[in-house]
């Protein structure tokens, strides 16, 4: 099997940082909350995710992208060769083929 090749770029060095920093953000608000008594509670510190994310985002997407390097597409497997026709299918059938006129 190939080896993957591995981006390095800044953009791609940022976006990997985003599942760290969610699990960081998560346990500090976590702790804040069981230290401070509810004075920090989940439910009203649950916007600081969503900025740690946007703030990781839009550093990713401002960042440069010198040296990246593009996965390589996945495997696609060509599509089998049509069935041959039955013996006699030559004529279409329809529900009106027997039927004169």
């Amino acid at each position: 099997m190939a080896a993957q090749l591995k981006c390095h770029c800044q953009s791609c060095t940022i976006r990997g940082l985003v599942g760290p920093a969610v699990v960081i953000t998560l346990g500090v608000l976590w702790l804040l909350n069981e230290v401070h008594g509810g004075r920090f509670y989940f439910a009203s510190t649950w916007p600081v995710l969503l900025i740690v994310i946007g703030l990781l985002h839009l550093a990713s997407s401002m960042a440069s992208r010198d040296g990246h390097v593009n996965p390589p597409p996945p495997f696609v497997a060509p599509p089998p060769p049509p069935a041959p026709p039955a013996p006699g299918a030559d004529t279409p059938q329809t529900p009106y083929s027997s039927r004169g006129q």
